[in-house]
């Protein structure tokens, strides 16, 4: 009874006892020599939370700006309400980036360098008029679809992405919206846009070709209900049934519209790609 106490093995208990029993005696003078049990070993503290099996000062806790903040808020916004959907189309850009060259020729007097983004920036306006329906927002119990097409074009800053409009960019010359966008860029990076230049618009561009970014799929900016992802042009070969050996070199753009499928169905964005696809393939038509 004692040894089963003590959670003893009697086998290894030497009895003083006749024929070798085990006394009681025997068990506390075991109990009393045996080796101490080592130690157990001290627990392991649970991570600190935010790196789990970082140590400690391996990370840096930054505060979060009202720009940070609004940004989270309303791209959860857009993610978690907004059924998105994306259409890529690929672009050749041969003949767009030939009139550029010709019309910055003409406008180095006036000391104005037309960049491809103006271009797209057109393009996605007319295509706006051509096709409404992506020139609209979801109002809940209505859809509203607007008259003029005001596009925010997405800036990078030091604090934050910010969405600059051009105001009327369907009615604006090519070197008035060069122009408008690159006074916009400079006040969102110096931080001195007004609310009424980047609050509302109607359409959206973001382009993250001049980072060597192939191809990519945006978060449409609510309650807008299209949003332009641009990535960066770059040579492929291309069928070509008048070419001698049925192929030839081409710049060739990827873009995909992301869209909100309760405003703009799925064949309705694909009419918005084709058109702005037309425009840039042939960009005399943008000038009719």
């Amino acid at each position: 009874m004692l040894a089963a106490e003590k959670g003893i093995d009697l086998s290894k208990v030497k009895g003083s006892g006749p024929e070798g029993r085990v006394r009681a005696q025997d068990v506390l003078t075991y109990v009393s020599s045996a080796p101490a049990p080592a130690a157990a070993a001290p627990s392991v503290s649970a991570a600190a939370p935010g790196a789990p099996g970082a140590p400690a000062g391996s990370w840096v806790d930054l505060p979060l700006t009202n720009m940070r903040r609004t940004i989270a808020r309303r791209l959860l916004e857009s993610k978690t309400t907004i059924p998105h959907y994306y259409l890529t189309v690929d672009v050749e850009m041969d003949k767009i980036l030939k009139w550029r060259a010709q019309l910055n020729e003409e406008l180095k007097k006036d000391e104005i360098k037309l960049s491809v983004n103006d271009f797209i920036i057109k393009a996605s306006a007319l295509s706006c008029k051509k096709v409404p329906e992506c020139n609209s927002s979801w109002q809940d119990s209505y859809i509203r679809q607007y008259n003029t097409v005001d596009v925010n074009v997405a800036v990078a800053t030091d604090k934050g992405l910010i969405t600059p409009i051009v105001f009327n960019a369907d009615r604006k010359g090519l070197s008035t919206i060069t122009v408008d966008v690159a006074s916009l860029a400079a006040k969102a990076r110096a931080g001195k846009l007004q609310p009424h230049e980047f609050m509302g618009g109607t359409f959206s561009i973001s382009n993250l070709g001049m980072f060597g970014v192939k191809s990519f799929t945006a978060i449409i900016n609510p309650p807008q209900a299209c949003i332009l992802a641009v990535g960066g042009a770059e040579k492929r070969m291309v069928p070509d049934a008048n070419a001698a050996e049925g192929y030839r070199a081409a710049t060739i753009l990827s873009v995909t519209l992301s869209c909100d499928h309760r405003v703009v169905d799925g064949a309705v964005g694909a009419q918005w790609l084709s058109a702005f696809k037309s425009y840039l393939e042939n960009p005399m038509t943008m000038i009719l």
